[in-house]
């Protein structure tokens, strides 16, 4: 059973956002990270990048799969997990505390077409 944890908001592609402020903590789900099984490489933007809800800005590879990363949010990337380039396996032990990438949030309001942590476990169990 994944992990869903409350508070946070998640897309269907199973990214989550961890939202301080104006600040999104953006990884993927504990739900992603097992199917994914074992992670090997985390492909990451640069900081001062700008991403666009929707969009693809980064990759998490494992031994089984490739998988591309969405954003749920736009923004501005303000800082990058640098402990998952040498230790990709971190995502594997607690997606959640791992996120990968941190922006500042640009519409606010995009948060309102990502789902709340009951329709997500909901979601994952179809």
């Amino acid at each position: 059973m994944a992990k869903v944890i409350e508070g946070l908001y998640y897309s269907e592609s199973h990214e989550f956002v961890k939202v301080e402020g104006n600040t999104g903590y953006i990884g993927i789900t504990d739900f992603a990270q097992h199917a994914l099984g074992n992670i090997v490489y985390v492909d990451m933007p640069e900081v001062d990048d700008e991403i666009e809800a929707g969009e693809d800005f980064g990759a998490v590879e494992s031994v089984k799969a490739a998988s591309d990363i969405t954003s749920p949010v736009s923004g501005t990337v303000v800082e990058i997990n640098e402990s998952l380039e040498e230790t990709p396996e971190l995502i594997n032990q607690d997606a959640f505390e791992n996120w990968i990438i941190k922006v500042e949030m640009s519409d606010k309001s995009e948060l309102d077409n990502l789902m709340d942590a009951q329709a997500y476990d909901e979601f994952c169990k179809k």
